[in-house]
């Protein structure tokens, strides 16, 4: 069976949503990822020129450049430990 994104892939993992939201947390802290993105978001702030900068518009302007330099091997580890969860809990074929 083919498994495409829905609403049983985010029921399957719900259980499992805690865990792999800490692992990734602690591989982008442990490779550094938090202090380039506080360096990208303080870069931001100070091209305004003293203008105001909301919310909303510092997390769109860094959004993409953040999520670019999430290392392709965390990516790949948080995407095997999805995948290993997917099978053991409902055998789908990946």
């Amino acid at each position: 069976m083919t498994f495409t994104k829905s609403v049983d892939q985010t029921t399957i993992l719900q259980g499992d949503r805690t865990k792999l939201k800490d692992l990734l947390r602690l591989r982008l802290n442990a490779c550094g990822w938090s202090d380039q993105v506080r360096l990208l978001c303080r870069d931001a702030i100070k091209d305004t020129d003293g203008g105001a900068i909301n919310c909303d518009s510092l997390v769109q302007q860094v959004t993409p450049k953040a999520r670019a330099l999430i290392p392709d091997t965390v990516k790949k580890e948080l995407l095997q430990k999805i995948k290993t969860i997917l099978i053991q809990q409902e055998g789908i074929d990946i």
